[in-house]
């Protein structure tokens, strides 16, 4: 997988924020990001999921999810 930024111009043509190796030819999917303020915690969320996926910060929160 490859995630590359880009910028969206008024006329709908999608500029690249980075230079860019040709493509080979496939699929895709575009995400149009609303706010660019939550754009550095949407660059993180791969990262801390790595954390937040391990079977000790499930215990960690055991505790947490089972009371009421």
């Amino acid at each position: 997988m490859t995630i590359n930024k880009t910028e969206i111009d008024a006329s709908g043509q999608v500029h690249p924020l980075e230079p860019l190796i040709r493509l080979p030819s496939g699929r895709s999917l575009l995400t149009l990001l609303d706010d660019q303020a939550n754009e550095p915690a949407l660059l993180a969320e791969a990262a801390l999921a790595k954390d937040w996926l391990k079977p000790e910060e499930d215990e960690a929160w055991v505790y947490w999810s089972t009371r009421r």
